[in-house]
This record gives structure tokens, C-alpha cells and sequence, in this order.
């Protein structure tokens, strides 16, 4: 069943879209506002394919759909009178081999891009502004407004760790704390001011952050995985602060002293190379430059090609290392992106790409690199092939930068010197060069992405026979987990809140319920091992074959009772399937001596699923499911 079909069928036995005020949607969770919730027919929605569970509860009809929410709630909305605005509904193949980096590339800066446009924009229309004798760089009204131009450019890595920490599913605010530790104003300092650092006796190489875009990438992706098993090992009660802690420590000097000066490291090389070719290949030096220009920014490695040419203005009286090769390359990412405006049928897309085009002209080119060309492998190639055509004709003539300058079509009169004006000239044809044969390759190579060309998982699924494990559904997009729990002791089941004890009742051990129990006896709630046996035997811990971990503390304060009236039928260790008796207790003595037999179950593992969704059971035996818990 595809997401149209299922969120049809939903909307329809929640008493269809007349009975539905409101529609909303958590993690895993549709979330509806009904008129009349007894129009809602609970056991039909159950047994859906692709829909793990249905609650009322809070004032709120939900049908707990898993990961994939999203998708089915895009077209739920339209069925009950509203707009999605959260993008495709439609779930595409999931990438392999290079269309991984493509993909990694578009979920880090699409959410950006519109900041990025606008502020390239502004930065253009200084550019022209300057060069038509309408502000001097002198004024204050120019000063403001190359602030607000530059800002998120300059602070590029705090926007940056924000979307990488969602596309690689770890902690935003830790992420924003490494791209504070980049740009921190010391750091700056100590780099500005040629001071030595080191951490722990390791020699800290001090790089340019600002403006940096792979640096916090390999941060983030890092911190994804040290967190990831930091969060794993920690205790819970100390989670909260040891994790971040952690992570800090592990990833912070990774980052300062391998990852961060990385592009800068490999960047001087790169100088040392450019500078060696300029003296014994001058051409080819233009080439590589216009051709790899993508990826030089990206890296951050022109600041090295930068710092190269300026030694070489120094000595020779001009530039050749970075310039000209820059100048064709924005010219021909110009030129691509454009084409791109041309060939689109999609306004988001055009819009975006005539602003980002014109801005590369002005000379700043991020925004459409990272909002264009970086997700459109086919405008890659173009930009490529632009810059370096246009490279190599700088390359041959041997055009040269007489005076430091910025390369966009304003910039053309730092061209001007030597004996003739020939340079300047072939300075504009670098210029038409890089734009034409980039506007022409992407006119050419560009194709437009529609959903006819991908094959989603659902028509693949649809192509062979479906098969399903008894403790797993299909939630459309693939496969999620859905662990059942059976109560382990027959009573009455209550909701976690109602106990009377704040470290259940706040789920800070994890979520799960509790039963107010009507016999003496545990039993297994489903296959697995005994974890852990406390040495009252007021509680134990359980992990069931597929992971869940699973505490079932008896009574409230019975660990006061130092094992009285306990009694454990196995052992730390012992396996167990569904339906073993696991331990006793004496009900009637212990309710006698004046303790609360609430018992909680809880999932101790939580944060490793997407949900813990109680059932709407009221009285349980262990054939009765009290939780299940989604992957």
C-alpha cells in the first residue's frame, strides 16, 4: 500500500475529513483533532498495512505510523483541507556509490540556501553599486550593508552545523558548540597573531574557519558517531551531562588538530604545487584552477592559493596562481546556473537559479554552488568544463592580475598593465569563454530531475512478493521494527504518570507502564535473556532477543524489604522465552507491610527507538501486549 492509499484509508475511518478539525504530526505519530472521536474505528485503522498502532489520548487521535510519517501525513493534509509545506511526499531510492555525496550535499544545504541567495544578492548589488561610483567603500552605508551581505558567509559554519547535525542525526547544540570552538574569537587571535598552539604537547594548526564548509562536515559527521556510542554506554541517570561531555573532549581536539586544518593542510601543498607549475607550466596553472574551483571553495584550499599568489604579487608585480583561473571559473558557474534558470520547469528552481547566476558574475559564488551546482552532478560537470576552457585560454595567453581584486566582471580593469592592453582584452574573453561554454555544456547536459526518473522502494517492493517477520510491519518507506511487550504480571494496567514515584513518573529511567498486580507471579513478556537479577530481587532486568531492554521493578521502595518475600526462579544469564515463570512475590505480605505494589515496566534503552507506544488494555495477563516498541 503506497502513502496516498494508506492516508486515504486513515482519514476515512477516523469519520472522514468532515469529522477532522485539525491535523498535525510528531516523529512517528499522526496526530488528529476529531469532532466525534467515536466516529473513529480504532481496530480497523490497527489492522492497516503500514500502521503500527491507534490511541486516543491527551484530546488527540493518533495513528502511529513510524519513521515515514511524514510522507503519509504530506497526503493526509490535502484529504482533509490543508497544505503540506514539508516537502515530497514521495520517498526515493536511497543513494549509493557517489549520488551518496550529492545526496549528503543537498540535505546539508538546501534548508540554507534562501539565506545564502539573499545575502549573495546584496553582496552583488555592493559589487555594482561600487563599480557604477554610487558607495565607496569609505562610507558607512557600505560598511552596513557588506555586514549584512557577509555575515552568513562569514559565519557559514554555524548554519552549516545545524543542517549537518539533522542529516546525520545527531545533536544540533553540540554541533553549534564545535562551530563556536572554530570561530571562537581567541582562536582567531592566536592565529591572527602568529602564537604557537598546541593541546596536550600536539601542535594545533591554526586555520581561516570563517567562511570554511568542509572542517564542521567532518566534525559533525565525527560527533555523530562518538555520540552515538557515548549515549550508548552511559548510565542514564548521569546521560544528560556525561554525553555532551564526552563528545566534547573526543571530538573538539580531533576536530582542532586533524579534521579542521585538514583543507589547509593539503591546501599549502596545493600552493607549493600551483607555485611550482607557474614557474615550469604557467598554462596549466589556469586550468586546474577554473576546473576545480568547486572544490578548492568547498575545502577551503583557495585561501592557500591565495596566500601563494600574494608572494607571488610580491616578487613579480602580479598574480597568475589564483586569479585568472577564479575569474573563469565564476564566469563559467555563472554561465551553468543560468542554463539552469533557462531549461527548468520548476519555479522554485528557476527563481533560485537566475538570482544565484548573477550573483557569481558579481563574484560571489557560494550560494549558487551550494544551492545549485553541488546538487546537480550534471551541473557540476558543466561548471567544470566552463572553467577549465576558460582557464586554458588564460592559461596559453598568459593573463595576469596587475593589482589585487575580486573575480567578477567589475573586477576586468586589474587586468590593465604590463606593455599592452591585450591583457585586459583577453581578460573579457576569459570572461565570454568561461560563460559560454558553461551556459552551453549545462544547456546541453542538464536534465531535469522528476519523479518519473527514480524508482521509489514502494514499486520496487511491489515488483516481487512482500514477507513479514512476526515482530515487524511494513511502514511503506521499508521495514521498521515493532517489538511487542507482553505484560509480565496480571493486574491492572496504568499509565506511567500515575505512579507515585517521580524518577518512573517522569519517564527519566525511559518510558513504558505499570501494573497494579493481582497475583504473585512475573513471566517473561517475551524471548530473551536475564540481564540483571538485583540482589533484592524487588527487580529485573530483561533484554529481549531483538535488543529491548526491559526493567520490571516491583512495588515502590520495596528494595527496603532486603529480599523478603522474593523469590527468583532464574539466574543472571538464563535465557527465556515468552510466557516463563521468572520470579514470585507474596503479595498479601507485602501489601501487609504497607508498600505500594505498583510496578513500573520500563524500556531503559529508549532513546535507541523511534517510540514506545503504550496499549489502551486496562486489565492484562501475560497474553495481553502492553507496549510496543518501534525501531
Amino acid at each position: 500500500m503506497d502513502n496516498k492509499q494508506l492516508a486515504e484509508q486513515i482519514v476515512n475511518k477516523v469519520g472522514g475529513a468532515d469529522n477532522v478539525t485539525n491535523l498535525t504530526h510528531c516523529i512517528t505519530r499522526l496526530r488528529f483533532n476529531l469532532r466525534n472521536v467515536d466516529l473513529a474505528d480504532t481496530e480497523a485503522i490497527k489492522e492497516m498495512d503500514g500502521v503500527v498502532g491507534a490511541v486516543y489520548k491527551g484530546g488527540q487521535y493518533q495513528v502511529i505510523i513510524g519513521p515515514h510519517v511524514q510522507n503519509v501525513y504530506d497526503e493526509a493534509i490535502g484529504l482533509v483541507g490543508g497544505e503540506s509545506t514539508d516537502g515530497p511526499s514521495e520517498p526515493e531510492e536511497k543513494p549509493k556509490g557517489v549520488a551518496v555525496f550529492f545526496d549528503t550535499i543537498a540535505g546539508i544545504f538546501t534548508p540554507i540556501v534562501g539565506a545564502l541567495a539573499g545575502s549573495g544578492m546584496i553582496k552583488a548589488i555592493l559589487a555594482l553599486s561600487t563599480a557604477m561610483g554610487w558607495l565607496t567603500p569609505e562610507s558607512q552605508t557600505y560598511a552596513i550593508l557588506n555586514i549584512m551581505g557577509d555575515a552568513v558567509f562569514y559565519f557559514l559554519p554555524f548554519l552549516i552545523a545545524t543542517t549537518a547535525a539533522k542529516k546525520f542525526k545527531t545533536s544540533p547544540f553540540l554541533a553549534l558548540v564545535f562551530a563556536g570552538i572554530l570561530l571562537h574569537p581567541e582562536l582567531t587571535l592566536m592565529r591572527t597573531e602568529g602564537i604557537e598552539a598546541a593541546f596536550l604537547g600536539i601542535p594545533i594548526r591554526l586555520a581561516t574557519y570563517s567562511s570554511s564548509v568542509i572542517p564542521i562536515i567532518l566534525i559533525v559527521l565525527l560527533q555523530s558517531y562518538i555520540e552515538k556510542y557515548a549515549r550508548k554506554y552511559t548510565p542514564d541517570v548521569v546521560k544528560v551531562f556525561v554525553v555532551p561531555m564526552v563528545t566534547l573532549l573526543i571530538v573538539a581536539p580531533i576536530g582542532l588538530i586533524i579534521l579542521g586544518p585538514l583543507g589547509a593542510i593539503v591546501g599549502e601543498y596545493l600552493a607549493m604545487f600551483f607555485t611550482f607549475l607557474d614557474s615550469e607550466a604557467s598554462f596549466i596553472v589556469p586550468v586546474l584552477v577554473g576546473g576545480l574551483a568547486p572544490f578548492l571553495v568547498m575545502t577551503g584550499m583557495h585561501y592557500s592559493l591565495g596566500a601563494a599568489q600574494t608572494v607571488q604579487r610580491s616578487i613579480t608585480g602580479y598574480g597568475s596562481i589564483l586569479t585568472p583561473g577564479m575569474l573563469a571559473a565564476n564566469m563559467a558557474q555563472g554561465g551553468a546556473v543560468l542554463a539552469v534558470a533557462f531549461r527548468t520547469k520548476n519555479k522554485k528552481m528557476k527563481s533560485l537559479a537566475t538570482s544565484t547566476g548573477i550573483s557569481c558574475f558579481m563574484g560571489v559564488t557560494e550560494p549558487a554552488l551550494y544551492g545549485v551546482t553541488l546538487q546537480n552532478k550534471r551541473v557540476l560537470a558543466s561548471t567544470v568544463i566552463g572553467g577549465a576552457s576558460a582557464g586554458l585560454y588564460a592559461g596559453i595567453v598568459g593573463l595576469k592580475a596587475w593589482s589585487a581584486g575580486t573575480s567578477n566582471i567589475f573586477s576586468t580593469p586589474i587586468y590593465m598593465g604590463g606593455d599592452s592592453m591585450w591583457n585586459f582584452y583577453h581578460a573579457i574573453i576569459t570572461v565570454v569563454i568561461g560563460s559560454a561554454v558553461g551556459f552551453i555544456a549545462s544547456l546541453i547536459l542538464y536534465k531535469e530531475t522528476t519523479k518519473s526518473d527514480s524508482v521509489s522502494v514502494d514499486d520496487k517492493k511491489q515488483e516481487g512478493t512482500r514477507s513479514y517477520t512476526t515482530d515487524s510491519v511494513s511502514l511503506g518507506t521499508g521495514l521498521s521494527e515493532k517489538n511487542e511487550v507482553s505484560s509480565p504480571i496480571e493486574g491492572k494496567m496504568i499509565s506511567l504518570t500515575e505512579v507515585e514515584d517521580d524518577a518512573f513518573a517522569t519517564e527519566a529511567m525511559g518510558k513504558g507502564v505499570a501494573v497494579v498486580p493481582e497475583s504473585g507471579n512475573v513471566y517473561a513478556p517475551f524471548d530473551g535473556l536475564v540481564a540483571m537479577i538485583f540482589k533484592t530481587k524487588h527487580a529485573i532486568g530483561l533484554v529481549s532477543n531483538s535488543g529491548v531492554e526491559l526493567l520490571i521493578h516491583i512495588g515502590i521502595d520495596t528494595v527496603k524489604l532486603e529480599g523478603k518475600h522474593f523469590l527468583a526462579n532464574v539466574k543472571t544469564g538464563d535465557s527465556f522465552v515468552k510466557g516463563d515463570l521468572l520470579m514470585k512475590f507474596d503479595r498479601a505480605a507485602i501489601l501487609s507491610a504497607g508498600f505500594d505494589l505498583t510496578t513500573p515496566i520500563i524500556v531503559t534503552n529508549t532513546n535507541e527507538y523511534l517510540d514506545v507506544i503504550e496499549s489502551q488494555e486496562s486489565d492484562v495477563t501475560n497474553q495481553n501486549t502492553i507496549m510496543t516498541v518501534v525501531k
